[in-house]
């Protein structure tokens, strides 16, 4: 996700106030979504954390097949665990389907003409901490779509490998997956859509 993008002043608290982040807005949100203020992106994930609105897109092949992508080693938070396949913040007056589009194209050079059935599946809420590092607590919702085109080109400072996996058997059997280390948010997202098919 990119919550806590590149952090060129290394994973210390000290250097957190020189963090990019410190100079974004996320929208906070109460546990109905509903906007409540923009804050500091840096704040949102820091201390108790705030919460605030997110997404996570799950891009599919055609082959039930998902993209799953790994965090770049510069991450604040979750770096080199395996996200699927783009997350991050829709910014004040952006909708979910915007901001993944977005995303999309920032992060692994995907345009929208790859792509035609870009949709919200679900949302929910969660909260996790990352070590002594920092906190996710997130309004998440879940978009998908398939690649009808799955040339990519992915940004280095965003995504350190890409890696196509089976989705039911990535559910049905977590521990032959565990060397990837995944992020929280995609396995909650993964074990809610499974769940209700």
């Amino acid at each position: 996700m990119s919550t806590d993008d590149v952090d060129s002043a290394g994973s210390s608290a000290e250097g957190a106030q020189d963090h990019e982040n410190a100079l974004q807005d996320v929208i906070a949100v109460d546990a109905d979504d509903e906007p409540t203020e923009l804050v500091n992106r840096l704040d949102a994930h820091t201390g108790e954390g705030i919460r605030h609105r997110a997404f996570t897109a799950l891009v599919f092949d055609g082959d039930d097949n998902i993209l799953l992508a790994q965090r770049a080693p510069g991450k604040r938070l979750w770096d080199t665990f395996w996200d699927g396949t783009v997350a991050s913040h829709p910014v004040e007056g952006q909708t979910q389907v915007e901001a993944t589009r977005q995303r999309l194209e920032e992060e692994l050079g995907v345009s929208p003409d790859q792509y035609d059935d870009l949709r919200v599946t679900d949302k929910f809420e969660y909260k996790r901490y990352y070590m002594n590092e920092g906190v996710e607590w997130e309004v998440c919702s879940v978009l998908q779509c398939t690649l009808q085109d799955h040339e990519l080109d992915p940004d280095e400072a965003e995504v350190a490998g890409l890696m196509w996996v089976p989705y039911q058997r990535l559910h049905e059997h977590p521990k032959w997956y565990r060397q990837l280390r995944l992020c929280p948010w995609f396995e909650i997202a993964m074990r809610r859509d499974v769940g209700d098919a």
